[in-house]
């Protein structure tokens, strides 16, 4: 498919909450900042709604305190309304999937999940964001995590919710866009679709941050590698439908300044899941992922809706930089628009 640039200059735009600023910085802040830049919607980060709630409520609220998460969900959709914002998403629900059955696990994970949909209807978002499970000693056949995911989905359904199944790459049973969209089809359920990425796609199946080149070691060598991952993009490009992809989300990765252990650290994180934490630049500001080779192959699906900018910009080593939010923001804004131009064909 060719990609024009008058096919794809209006897709509409959004910002991750939690891809902003310092855990210090205020809700409403961030909120002012992404709006001032010219974005159209945010992702609304669990995170972030729970210090909003705890400085709303002049308490420390707990994940499990829905009565009061809704409250302040509720004056997060009059802050955005104000704004002309919308809550495209609420994320990232993770965790979810695979338990065994008549588990603690498996019980707390649905609690979690019709806690979340009050929340959803609170904030007036129609869409949850659940990454594949990274939680080990869990069932990873694909049918079972389906039959998991089939269930939330039928919760969902009355709502008239939607769920958006994305892979994280440090996953424990679902790491790449190939594998998430088999469990999709499994679920086979008009409300659940996809949430693609460029990290986590390129993140998968391109780079390894535990190497000292920063790529996957293939045993045919880096040319092999590329092409490997050619045929990966276009296998997407020419497989998923269009209106099965929810939104895509937005982000480069620094090579990290040496190779990461490839043991699991003290939290439980896999290497990955560190490097996605805290080495994260927006595109066009110093990684080296090829972002630009997964948003064509998303664009060559025919899919022509939300780009949403999730950014976790700690600098090249990691340890956090400082910066001004609005300048942030409109920086991202610039990358987006530069993203779209880098991604026409013909």
């Amino acid at each position: 498919m060719v990609i024009k640039l008058s096919s794809i200059e209006s897709i509409p735009t959004s910002y991750a909450t939690c891809s902003i600023g310092k855990p210090t910085d205020s809700l409403p802040k961030k909120l002012e900042a992404i709006y001032s830049a010219g974005f159209q919607a945010i992702e609304l980060s669990f995170p972030d709604l729970l210090s909003f709630s705890s400085d709303l409520l002049n308490r420390d609220v707990q994940p499990s305190d829905y009565d009061d998460l809704c409250a302040a969900g509720k004056e997060v959709k009059k802050l955005c309304d104000k704004l002309g914002l919308k809550i495209l998403i609420l994320q990232p629900f993770s965790n979810f999937e695979g338990w065994p059955e008549g588990s603690k696990e498996r019980e707390d994970a649905f609690i979690r999940a019709k806690g979340w949909m009050r929340i959803m209807e609170a904030a007036g978002t129609d869409m949850l964001q659940v990454g594949s499970s990274d939680t080990p000693n869990i069932n990873t056949s694909q049918d079972y995590a389906a039959n998991d995911l089939r269930q939330l989905a039928d919760l969902l359904s009355p709502h008239n919710f939607r769920l958006a199944y994305e892979n994280w790459c440090w996953s424990t049973h679902a790491t790449t866009w190939k594998q998430v969209w088999e469990i999709v089809q499994k679920v086979d359920r008009p409300n659940v679709g996809l949430c693609l990425d460029t990290f986590q796609t390129a993140g998968s199946e391109w780079a390894d941050p535990t190497t000292a080149s920063g790529l996957i070691e293939h045993p045919g060598g880096k040319e092999a590698l590329e092409k490997e991952f050619g045929r990966s993009m276009e296998e997407l490009s020419k497989t998923v439908p269009k209106e099965k992809i929810y939104f895509l989300q937005i982000s480069d990765a620094y090579k990290p300044p040496e190779a990461f252990s490839k043991d699991v650290d003290k939290s439980g994180l896999r290497p990955r899941g560190r490097w996605s934490h805290d080495f994260r630049p927006m595109p066009f500001d110093g990684g080296y992922l090829p972002v630009v080779e997964v948003t064509k192959a998303v664009l060559g699906t025919g899919f022509r809706n939300w780009f949403s900018m999730e950014i976790f910009d700690g600098g090249r080593d990691g340890k956090g930089k400082e910066y001004d939010l609005e300048e942030f923001a409109k920086k991202a804004m610039q990358s987006h628009r530069k993203l779209l131009e880098e991604s026409v064909e013909g």
